[in-house]
């Protein structure tokens, strides 16, 4: 089994979580990444951020929400996700950049309607739902 660490931001607005589809892998992700060697989770979605969403967040806004574990889509089979997901403290500017095609916030059921599901993201959006932050 290969382990792929990465992190991921929580934007929620309207009760629905801010998801990037990737040209790449044709699917709707979290924001944020893979985490680089010597990098904390913190410092790669601050990375990740600016990169696909063309704003700049600090280490200092980040709050920690929870950690998921899910088969990695798109990547070689055995592959399992691990992310780090973190809120952020103040509200988020974006815009999609680079490998970022669309942004577009998702209720569970919305995404659940998508041709292509992550099942880390499935598995986010069910927490949150389950916590009460997203429908």
């Amino acid at each position: 089994m290969i382990r792929l660490p990465t992190a991921g931001l929580l934007v929620i607005k309207n009760k629905k979580l801010l998801l990037a589809f990737s040209r790449n892998k044709r699917c709707f992700y979290l924001p944020g990444g893979k985490i680089d060697s010597g990098e904390t989770a913190e410092e790669a979605l601050c990375r990740e951020i600016s990169e696909e969403l063309n704003t700049i967040i600090t280490t200092a806004q980040l709050v920690y929400y929870t950690h998921i574990a899910a088969p990695a889509y798109g990547e070689l089979n055995g592959t399992i996700m691990e992310q780090d997901c973190f809120f952020a403290k103040s509200e988020i500017n974006h815009e999609a950049t680079g490998e970022i095609e669309e942004l577009r916030y998702f209720s569970l059921s919305e995404y659940l309607q998508q041709m292509n599901m992550a099942p880390g993201v499935v598995m986010i959006l069910e927490k949150l739902s389950k916590d009460g932050y997203i429908d």
